[in-house]
């Protein structure tokens, strides 16, 4: 399976800008630049990118993970918080933070977070991310 995706930028790195798509449709000319990606104009970047398909990738992981174990989620909700920072004379992603809440009838918290840990471990996101992740997976009851 290949995914793809594009860029196209037009312009210097501060005043420039881009647009990105995807061959789904759900990327169609958005816009990207400097300002969205470091003063928080309406827009998206690269690391919010990285962001979603990390919390898509490993809430999915995490369905199929107790699914396997018997186990039917009502709501797993995820957020990955992306860290960019310097490094030398540019920037590097350091860190992607998931925090997962999740309500899984008849699960108890070690299956839970046992279920979590591997899918944090397995999801291919997390394998291609050169970063530090953490998780803080809790079960609401």
């Amino acid at each position: 399976m290949i995914r793809k995706a594009k860029a196209l930028w037009q312009g210097t790195g501060k005043e420039g800008n881009g647009r990105l798509s995807s061959d789904s449709g759900v990327l169609a000319e958005t816009p990207y630049s400097f300002k969205t990606r470091f003063e928080n104009e309406k827009g998206t970047n690269p690391e919010e990118l990285i962001a979603a398909a990390h919390a898509g990738c490993f809430t999915m992981a995490l369905a199929f993970g107790l699914q396997g174990a018997g186990l039917t989620p009502t709501e797993l909700q995820t957020e990955a918080a992306v860290t960019l920072e310097p490094d030398g004379k540019g920037f590097k992603i350091s860190k992607s933070a998931l925090t997962l809440r999740g309500k899984v009838p008849n699960c108890d918290e070690a299956t839970f977070a046992r279920l979590a840990g591997e899918a944090e471990n397995n999801c291919p996101v997390s394998k291609v991310l050169n970063a530090t992740i953490t998780l803080d997976a809790k079960l609401i009851q």
